[in-house]
């Protein structure tokens, strides 16, 4: 099974190998027909601390790393 590849926005790198990506994703409601808008954070490793506030950056799914990270930081994402 594939993957799943997500992109957001570092809202923290105050952790030791850490960052927190707050992810954002935008749909029509079925009923109101209005577009929502519903964020989430995720919490991604990123072994070298490369990546600052700011960022836009993907991340991946991966293996469990510690309690809370299950993702890991894939590249910065261009934004063009």
């Amino acid at each position: 099974m594939p993957k799943r590849i997500l992109q957001g926005t570092v809202t923290s790198d105050k952790n030791e190998q850490t960052v927190t990506v707050l992810v954002e994703r935008r749909f029509k409601h079925p009923l109101l027909k209005k577009t929502v808008r519903l964020s989430k954070k995720y919490r991604a490793h990123d072994p070298e601390n490369q990546f600052k506030v700011g960022d836009v950056v993907r991340i991946e799914e991966c293996a469990p790393i510690s309690k809370t990270k299950r993702w890991k930081v894939v590249t910065e994402a261009v934004t063009a």
